[in-house]
């Protein structure tokens, strides 16, 4: 999702001009709302309201505010609490909001209609699955339920004409066939033109959360029972469907998508997309950041080979892919700086006691040697190495290490098996290896 960026500086109001205000509800869980103005590259801070004791608050909106869209976040975590209105610069903003039933705008002209609208093509698209639902045969029947729905969409296009509304409503216009189609033709075609009337180019769309919202739907809700197959063909419709001049909202948008199947731990379709799409996108862009961590994700991928470093010693220097004479390999991530850290390689070394068939090789994240030095010492049976520079050293990136300590399990020939996140979890994984 976009990160919230929340401005250090608040530029104070020249003129007032309208306000946004709402009632939450239950009053006693929500203490502030803040007001973001979206962008396509995130949110800006503007101010924020507190909330009375009847869940109510008011702010005031400077008269040089930019028409668009604007968030309001009401808790933590901000990406997950939010929601999106329209401002035009004109009317007042009043809405009321609750967990439950979400948002209802009770004033303002444009975001009623985008919510009657809605509404409306709910109602209108039920009525076409209980219609195909019946069999779908009847074509008189067929006829009238489509001309519902496209006087239903034409009566919405007019009546926005004018509004920062009308660029949602033209962009979700719906595919509405000419003559009768079967459930099956009428499927695929509604797939083939899901995104033909959404320009990605549009800024107003860019700010909102529904290029997101149409991207994911089409995604994970177009077809039934998807293989890592279908995903990859429904990932490069979409790809296809974004013009490579829009390279900036292709690139967040397929980066929702890669962090989507990245967080079900699917990676063969998190590394199709880095690998189809996404890594070109972010050099492209100059995304340093998200290049680095769609690379290291693929690096550290179970099933995927670890990447290589050589370990020193005053023995001798080797590296890890060198390393034999065990079925497992524990690899530990640490620094001598890393109280955590410290608190958890006794229980590690303890654990391992146990296994015979394991060896720990022990990588320390440190910015001069003296402490580390000291440290490992007290695990003589490890196979320790040390990596200068800590956080920016090139192996510590490699493996996207952003925190310590971590953990990876690999096999006899150092393909990752498992990523235990917590010492808890290792024990877990290590349960199943004992001989």
């Amino acid at each position: 999702m976009k990160n919230l960026v929340i401005a250090l500086l608040v530029l104070p109001f020249l003129a007032i001009g309208q306000s946004v205000k709402g009632t939450f509800s239950p009053a006693e869980d929500f203490t502030y709302a803040f007001l973001y103005e979206a962008t396509p590259e995130g949110a800006n801070y503007v101010t924020h309201g507190e909330l009375n004791n009847k869940g109510e608050f008011e702010i005031k909106i400077d008269s040089s505010a930019a028409p668009g869209v604007y968030k309001i976040v009401y808790a933590t975590p901000p990406e997950a609490n939010n929601f999106d209105f329209i401002y035009d610069g004109k009317e007042t903003v009043a809405f009321n909001f609750s967990q439950e039933s979400g948002v209802e705008f009770t004033e303002s002209e444009e975001n009623k209609l985008w919510a009657s609208y809605l509404k409306s093509m709910d109602m209108v698209n039920q009525t076409i699955a209980n219609y195909y639902k019946k069999g779908g045969k009847d074509r008189k029947g067929f006829k009238a339920v489509f001309n519902v729905l496209k006087e239903t969409q034409a009566n919405y296009e007019n009546s926005s004409q004018g509004k920062l509304v009308s660029a949602f409503i033209k962009a979700n216009r719906p595919y509405i066939p000419t003559e009768y189609e079967d459930v099956n033709t009428y499927t695929q075609n509604l797939k083939s033109h899901f995104f033909s009337q959404i320009d990605f180019g549009n800024y107003i769309l860019q700010s909102s959360n529904f290029l997101v919202d149409r991207v994911v739907s089409y995604v994970f809700n177009m077809v039934e029972n998807p293989t890592d197959d279908t995903y990859r063909g429904l990932i490069d419709d979409v790809a296809e469907a974004i013009d490579n001049k829009d390279a900036v909202i292709k690139t967040v948008l397929l980066e929702v998508l890669w962090q989507r199947f990245a967080s079900e731990d699917n990676h063969a379709v998190a590394n199709y997309i880095t690998d189809k799409h996404l890594l070109d996108l972010a050099n492209q862009t100059g995304n340093k950041v998200l290049a680095e961590t769609i690379k290291s994700y693929k690096n550290t991928s179970i099933g995927t080979k670890a990447p290589n470093f050589e370990i020193a010693s005053s023995e001798n220097t080797t590296s890890l892919h060198n390393l034999n004479g065990s079925e497992h390999y524990l690899l530990i991530f640490w620094s001598s700086g890393c109280g955590h850290c410290l608190n958890e390689l006794p229980k590690v070394k303890a654990l391992v006691a146990e296994i015979d068939n394991l060896k720990v090789v022990a990588f320390g994240l440190e910015d001069e040697p003296s402490r580390w030095t000291q440290e490992i010492k007290k695990y003589p049976g490890f196979i320790h190495t040390i990596g200068l520079g800590k956080w920016e050293n090139p192996i510590v990136k490699t493996y996207g290490i952003a925190a310590t300590p971590m953990y990876f399990l690999l096999s006899s020939d150092k393909t990752i098996m498992a990523k235990p996140y917590a010492f808890e979890d290792l024990e877990v994984v290590l349960e199943n290896i004992k001989e």
